[in-house]
């Protein structure tokens, strides 16, 4: 994995603004889809709240696509929560139209809700203990399997993990050990720590960089929503959407001013 840095115009920055503005009408009469959520407290002791300032893109990152996109979705998720095994396969299929492009990439940062997921914790540790062992195409290996392992109103079944672990390459005598030795603990605690800073409270939850410019997106929305995100993203990035009618001053924004889309 690669850190990415997008470079951008003066112009670039309005321009998605004004973007945002108009995907943030575009959903705004439409019905928000569920995310899960727990009280900060119970997620983790250590991590305190801020607000809208996910760290950003390193070697450290778990990166599907052009690590160099000019548009990364960053998303926070819990492997037990159902929405995110149903964002999952909807993020999959934005990767199949988009990511071939080199225009879009995935990031996948760890953000388990433990009072609600007891296992989650464990089983972010495991998945960074594969990426760690295997790199980024295991990490990505042993993440689908996971999902695509159980149904929507379903746990996961940890007895399965150190099989997944070895499906994606890794000896099961070194993934154990990582396991064991609790070697992936404090990046969970960092990873969750980096997502109350992003402003997540619940997952999924994406956050859309493009150049030095940022959205947030709650939930598990649509395909075809998601899909029209994106397009307009890429659209306003190729000089083919038109920002002149676009009010960007009634757009729901964080603390820091970040558009919000709900």
């Amino acid at each position: 994995m690669e850190p990415s840095t997008q470079p951008s115009s003066p112009a670039v920055p309005i321009a998605i603004i004004c973007g945002f503005a108009m995907i943030a009408i575009a959903i705004f009469f439409t019905n928000r889809h569920s995310s899960e959520s727990a009280p900060l407290a119970a997620t983790t002791q250590q991590a305190t709240t801020a607000n809208g300032d996910p760290r950003p893109i390193s070697e450290a990152d778990y990166i599907l696509g052009n690590p160099n996109a000019p548009i990364l979705m960053v998303e926070y998720s819990d492997y037990d929560c159902p929405f995110c095994k149903e964002f999952h396969a909807t993020m999959h299929q934005i990767m199949d139209e988009y990511g071939v492009t080199g225009k879009v990439a995935w990031v996948y940062r760890q953000f388990p809700l433990v009072q609600l997921h007891p296992n989650s914790p464990k089983i972010s540790e495991a998945a960074l203990c594969v990426g760690k062992l295997g790199g980024n195409s295991a990490f990505w290996q042993f993440t689908d399997a996971i999902y695509e392992s159980r149904n929507v109103d379903e746990y996961t079944n940890v007895t399965k993990l150190p099989l997944f672990a070895e499906e994606a390459g890794i000896p099961r005598s070194e993934y154990i050990a990582c396991v064991d030795g609790k070697q992936m603990e404090a990046d969970v605690t960092a990873s969750i720590q980096d997502g109350l800073n992003a402003g997540a409270l619940g997952t999924p939850y994406t956050v859309l960089m493009v150049g030095d410019q940022e959205a947030v997106v709650n939930g598990a929305r649509t395909y075809e929503t998601v899909k029209s995100i994106v397009q307009n993203l890429i659209d306003q990035l190729d000089g083919t959407f038109d920002t002149e009618s676009v009010d960007a001053s009634i757009v729901p924004t964080n603390a820091r001013g970040v558009p919000v889309l709900d």
